[in-house]
């Protein structure tokens, strides 16, 4: 229950500390839920880089835990335990999207964006941590400025940021939410100067769907299946299932001397589900799991940004924005030189590269507006339109989340 222990006045000691059991937490995580997406709806800016209604109503929340903070007036305690659930919850619906059969069917040009995107992942991450330890900060404050925050985006940062922090990056979480919302609008501004380079430089032109790539709408829909209490009855069972089959599986490793985060067997698990039912072809609740994931993380988004201490990002940023720098360089250099020549070269790939700027440093509804904007300007892709969207919803996520975790047990 909801409860004020009255301290010693001072930063360290606040004057009351009031604390929140579950049932107040949630209650809580839900008003501010509304409370972003009223904000959301009457700030266009928001909307316009499509910050989350969860990201907005934590972040006022905790600015005002700030302004308790910095006054030493109050402070708050929070039931985390539940936070934990959902985000084990959130990243086992993650494992249930990541279909071999269907980047099978997506064709090569899936399979090649998928492979940049990946490689991108990997030297966000590397030259994150390696200017972060440069800069003498803890070198996973820099993979919260690597591809938690930039190919991750705001949902990645709150996932991550606690874990970051559990291992010994403080501050970690506001800078992976600050870098989020640095990389939505770096990645709106290196999309038009890219892809008209990339024309300029190579005297392209719209060309229409692509040899060897036949776009499959199907594959992009959501599944047809009703949201019915057997549907979405037979959803939370596969989740639970992989969660308990997952967590099984990371004490046997822990046993065996290899240490894996909580989250990661449960979406392990769920992949190898989800891969073996594609292979019987039966039926799976896709868009239940959808559903699901969606309100684990908007709950867990709002309770991760409540607790969030933003004081703590006074101490990282300066070496932040040098790290948030020098990612805007290697994504305009990346998408230049490997997206557009890796994924064909030609007025496609162009689009493709100018979508990776808003894919890369922010998120996939980021990429289809700068793709939308482009192409409006320049002629229709196909292609592009196509391979982006599919990546991005189906697969970056789960390999996105295995590459961070090795960086996470190798800087930790």
């Amino acid at each position: 229950m909801c409860c004020l222990t009255p301290t010693k006045e001072s930063r360290r000691h606040p004057i009351v500390t009031i604390q929140l059991d579950i049932a107040q937490t949630i209650g809580i995580a839900a008003i501010l839920l509304v409370v972003g997406e009223f904000i959301k709806k009457r700030v266009n800016v928001l909307a316009r880089y499509f910050i989350p209604g969860p990201i907005i109503g934590g972040l006022v929340f905790s600015v005002i835990a700030l302004v308790g903070h910095q006054t030493g007036l109050f402070a708050f305690e929070f039931y985390d335990n539940m936070r934990a659930f959902l985000l084990l919850v959130f990243f086992t619906t993650i494992g249930f999207s990541a279909s071999f059969e269907l980047l099978k069917k997506g064709g090569v040009g899936v399979a090649l964006f998928l492979a940049a995107a990946v490689g991108l992942v990997v030297l966000q991450n590397l030259l994150g941590a390696g200017l972060a330890a440069a800069l003498g900060v803890h070198p996973l404050i820099g993979v919260a400025a690597g591809s938690i925050s930039l190919t991750g985006g705001h949902g990645t940062s709150a996932a991550f940021g606690p874990l970051l922090e559990q291992a010994g990056a403080a501050g970690a979480l506001p800078a992976a939410v600050a870098a989020a919302a640095y990389g939505l609008a770096s990645g709106c501004g290196t999309r038009g100067p890219l892809g008209t380079l990339l024309m300029r430089r190579n005297g392209l032109h719209p060309t229409g769907v692509a040899a060897g790539v036949k776009p499959d709408a199907t594959l992009l829909q959501a599944p047809s299946s009703a949201l019915t209490g057997d549907t979405v009855m037979y959803a939370s069972i596969l989740i639970a299932v992989s969660i308990g089959a997952g967590t099984l599986l990371v004490n046997w490793l822990k046993g065996m001397g290899i240490t894996l985060p909580s989250y990661l067997g449960p979406m392990l698990v769920a992949a190898v589900v989800r891969n073996i039912i594609d292979w019987r072809d039966a039926e799976l609740p896709l868009r239940q799991f959808e559903v699901v994931g969606t309100v684990s993380l908007a709950f867990f988004l709002a309770m991760a940004l409540m607790s969030m201490k933003l004081w703590e990002l006074a101490e990282v940023a300066g070496p932040l924005l040098v790290i948030l720098l020098a990612q805007t360089v290697l994504m305009f250099a990346y998408a230049y030189f490997v997206t557009f020549r890796v994924v064909g070269g030609d007025y496609d790939a162009a689009v493709i590269a100018a979508g990776h700027c808003g894919f890369g440093m922010g998120a996939t509804p980021n990429a289809m507006a700068n793709m939308q904007a482009f192409t409006a300007a320049n002629g229709p892709s196909v292609k592009a339109f196509f391979v982006i969207p599919l990546v991005g919803s189906l697969f970056i996520d789960f390999f996105n989340a295995v590459i961070i975790t090795g960086f996470m047990n190798y800087l930790k």
